[in-house]
């Protein structure tokens, strides 16, 4: 959501309004003009289960990213529709998304923005959807720029940082540690360095977004915040699959997390 209105009456308020309490009532008019705005903007969101276009939208294009759609990127969006149980309809209208996606030409920037725009300020509906595409960004195992860029792009909208992002890659046995250099959202592929699976498996560290010397107290609070955002509880009415894959990824974070508490000696 955008706060222009927000922020420039808050400005007009200021020196309108002599001082601090214009501003004050600037600045409220101008929330509630952004709020209008947003819930316009939202409801101009394509049907279709709300997300399911634009979904599989992106699949296509981060399928055909590196140049080929390959059998088992196909094979992922396939189990997807049957794990999501779509109806006849639906079905249909993911496969047409899917091809379209996939199109030389195709601009991922709308379907992104659309997802955005369907989350909304729903982080906890942002991660199932991050799943989602990770499964096809990770269909041929460690992924090249292109489709990193896709989900990199994705990611940045949906206001889930790096770090978030390596703990998603984590939790399926990725390494992955951003270096800085380029945009966020970028297509160039550089500035880090891309996830490698590794044979260790989770790195639980990675898993909870810390650093291997942080102390008790960041450690427990790092987990109360991954395990709130992503307690499958929180999802409300979306798709029986992707609870399935919150309540693997909240048993993850508890794995690490107790694997943590193991090897720093707190309870």
């Amino acid at each position: 959501m955008s706060y222009t209105y927000t922020f420039w009456l808050a400005v007009v308020g200021l020196f309108l309004g002599h001082g601090l309490p214009g501003a004050i009532v600037g600045a409220l008019i101008g929330f509630v003009l952004d709020n209008m705005r947003y819930s316009q903007r939202r409801s101009a969101v394509p049907e279709a289960g709300g997300f399911i276009r634009p979904l599989f939208e992106l699949l296509g294009a981060v399928a055909k990213s590196d140049g080929r759609v390959s059998e088992a990127e196909i094979a992922i969006a396939e189990r997807l529709m049957t794990r999501m149980g779509l109806e006849q309809a639906q079905r249909q209208e993911a496969i047409a998304s899917f091809n379209r996606g996939k199109a030389p030409e195709f601009d991922v920037t709308r379907s992104i923005h659309e997802l955005r725009d369907w989350v909304g300020l729903r982080r906890d509906h942002a991660f199932p959807v991050l799943d989602v595409v990770i499964e096809t960004v990770l269909a041929e195992g460690n992924p090249p720029p292109e489709k990193m860029a896709i989900l990199r792009q994705l990611a940045f909208a949906m206001r889930v940082s790096d770090m978030e992002l390596m703990a998603l890659m984590a939790m399926k046995g990725y390494a992955w540690n951003a270096t800085g250099g380029g945009p966020r959202g970028g297509h160039g592929g550089g500035g880090y360095v891309p996830p490698q699976r590794s044979s260790r498996g989770p790195d639980p560290y990675a898993v909870l977004g810390i650093s291997r010397d942080a102390d008790e107290r960041a450690i427990k609070r790092a987990y109360r915040k991954l395990i709130s955002e992503h307690h499958p509880d929180r999802l409300g009415d979306l798709p029986e699959d992707m609870r399935r894959q919150a309540e693997a990824r909240a048993s993850e974070i508890n794995a690490a997390y107790e694997r943590v508490k193991a090897e720093k000696g707190f309870k």
